[in-house]
């Protein structure tokens, strides 16, 4: 029987693909023509920065470093051409049904290989070692180079990741044997499929790229996320405040007052039933209130940090206070939320202003001494040259935030797409996290200028009187609330020893705590899944490695152990369930609101 294909029509084939995908670009090209005209008459016509990430710099910084030392890089080369030698004789005696052990495996987790060719076919598996081998050298060697300043060496190390992921075998038709795989089985319609995905990404994001994450049309906020009941018992420009709706008799006597980051909706913490924090705390019994930021345009480019913690914390502890009574709360801060907490709480210990009983922070910063991977994109051209383009429109679109977060997980989160999308032409998994994570907030010029030089640039935060906020001189040393952190293990935003520091600033009672998994991951984790691990010391040495060293692990999530920690300064058990809307402060909209609605794009 013979399996070859067709002549005649693969020769077919072939042209309507190529028919279709002219058709297609010519469309696209003539919407993205119309959209520029459109564009150019409104715009100032400022020549944009040619390097507005400020690399230019630190590569040719690597340059002169490498250059002066030829006989290193020599060594270097020779390595490389060395293991190159060695890969093509195991490929040869592989070819010829010898057993070679690999010369180079794929890091734990890397799914770029996961596809049984590239360990089963000795083509792509030499493909494979060959990149892998290529791409270690790359990052070696510039990592060896000794010369360059902190910053340089962490920014070259970063692009040059990017680089070396960007040119994965993985990425590209010719060399993944999935997407040739595919290719045949379907004769090439996932490429046109593809196509048509990455037409539709770039008529979406208006001629830049916005690579789909999650079907979309899969999620309805407010109907299978952001799904918990209650009301909207407060809003003025900058929040909504939601009181969820208890769902035991009796809860505790000071509520719980959930403080989101602005950069993200909140429902982060209200995902799906299965993982909503905020239900699963609604069922332990606090009577739990969530912040829900605005969505800023032009009209708010002036609200300033002061603002966001005038019109959010400050003004909800206000607000809670007239719709249940209730004088005493107790705080949960997640990333940029924990920062302002934390802001807060230093601004109300100079006031003599004890409401807050307790304050927990979730993956959040404070001293910003080592910011991780985010310290690549701040420094003072990179600040300046975002301010300049913040002042064009007032505030900073969550986007550009989310592809620098996007970046610093190339692989998981960009590349895997662009192959599946554009690639084998499937349409992205629905997946609550991602669709959140897509439904990003913009940030007022003012407020964001503020956080990015006080905190990051300049870590001010840390320095007793360092900030002042409303003729306020902050000081966390002066903060006695008692204090649980949670952080997590593998944090590419919030780095786990760095979050850790402020274990030696605030002077109430701290208990540190940490997740496995991630950022995101290991503080969405509820007990039922079963999932992950976290551990616990009751002793906070100054040193986070001497912490991990004596902790004891836990299987299971945190969850479990906030709550009893929580209690313990919730006051009374015993207090009548408060029904949203029937204190002082009556519904003004059903939750989740009103701002959580306002999307970005």
């Amino acid at each position: 029987m013979n399996d070859q294909p067709n002549a005649a029509e693969l020769t077919r084939s072939i042209t309507e693909i190529a028919e279709t995908s002219q058709r297609m670009i010519g469309e696209f090209l003539a919407r993205q023509v119309a959209k520029g005209a459109e564009a150019a008459n409104g715009s100032g016509g400022q020549a944009p920065n040619p390097d507005p990430l400020n690399i230019g710099d630190a590569f040719l910084e690597l340059t002169k470093q490498m250059m002066s030392d030829p006989a290193k890089l020599m060594e270097a080369n020779l390595a490389l051409w060395q293991d190159s030698a060695k890969l093509w004789q195991n490929a040869a005696a592989g070819m010829m049904g010898a057993e070679a052990e690999p010369m180079i495996t794929p890091e734990p987790g890397d799914r770029r290989f996961k596809h049984e060719s590239w360990n089963e076919n000795n083509v792509f598996d030499y493909i494979k070692q060959s990149y892998l081998l290529t791409s270690r050298w790359i990052q070696s060697t510039v990592a060896d180079v000794e010369g360059l300043d902190e910053k340089d060496a962490q920014k070259v190390n970063f692009y040059t990741r990017q680089f070396v992921e960007a040119l994965s075998p993985s990425n590209f038709v010719l060399t993944n044997p999935e997407v040739l795989a595919a290719t045949a089985e379907t004769g090439g319609e996932n490429l046109v499929n593809g196509l048509k995905n990455l037409l539709e990404d770039l008529d979406e994001g208006r001629g830049r790229l916005k690579t789909k994450m999650t079907d979309e049309d899969a999620f309805e906020v407010g109907g299978n996320v952001a799904e918990s009941t209650g009301k909207v018992i407060y809003r003025n420009d900058l929040i909504e405040l939601i009181q969820f709706e208890p769902s035991t008799k009796k809860v505790n006597e000071h509520p719980l007052l959930v403080i989101p980051p602005w950069i993200n909706k909140f429902y982060i913490l209200d995902l799906r039933k299965e993982n909503s924090f905020i239900r699963w705390a609604v069922g332990k019994g606090h009577t739990v209130f969530a912040i829900s930021w605005v969505n800023p345009d032009e009209k708010l480019s002036g609200k300033s940090f002061e603002d966001y913690m005038l019109d959010g914390p400050l003004a909800a502890l206000d607000a809670i206070e007239q719709a249940t009574g209730a004088k005493k709360v107790n705080a949960v801060g997640y990333c940029l939320g924990g920062t302002l907490l934390a802001s807060t709480l230093a601004y109300m210990a100079a006031k003599k202003d004890t409401r807050i009983q307790s304050a927990t922070y979730l993956a959040a910063m404070v001293d910003f001494k080592e910011p991780g991977e985010l310290g690549v994109f701040i420094d003072e051209k990179q600040i300046a040259s975002l301010e300049a383009k913040m002042n064009e429109k007032g505030y900073l679109e969550g986007a550009d935030m989310g592809t620098t977060f996007n970046m610093m997980r190339g692989n998981d989160l960009i590349w895997s797409f662009v192959v599946n999308n554009y690639l084998l032409g499937k349409e992205p998994f629905p997946f609550d996290l991602l669709y959140w994570n897509s439904d990003s907030t913009r940030m007022p010029a003012a407020m964001h200028s503020f956080y990015l030089r006080n905190m990051y640039l300049e870590n001010k935060l840390v320095e007793p009187g360092g900030i002042t906020l409303c003729g306020v001189p902050l000081d966390l040393h002066k903060i006695k609330t008692p204090t649980y952190i949670v952080s997590t293990q593998e944090d590419h935003i919030a780095p786990w020893k760095s979050t850790y520091a402020a274990t030696g600033l605030y002077n109430g009672a701290v208990k540190f705590v940490l997740s496995a998994s991630g950022h995101i991951a290991g503080i969405v984790n509820p007990p039922a899944a079963n999932k992950y691990c976290y551990w616990t010391n009751a002793e906070t040495p100054k040193n986070p490695d001497d912490w991990f060293a004596a902790a004891e692990k836990h299987d299971g999530s945190w969850w479990d152990d906030w709550d009893k920690w929580a209690k313990g300064h919730a006051g009374k058990k015993d207090v009548a369930a408060r029904k949203p809307g029937t204190g002082k402060l009556k519904s003004l909209a059903d939750a989740p609101g009103t701002y959580v609605h306002v999307r970005s794009d």
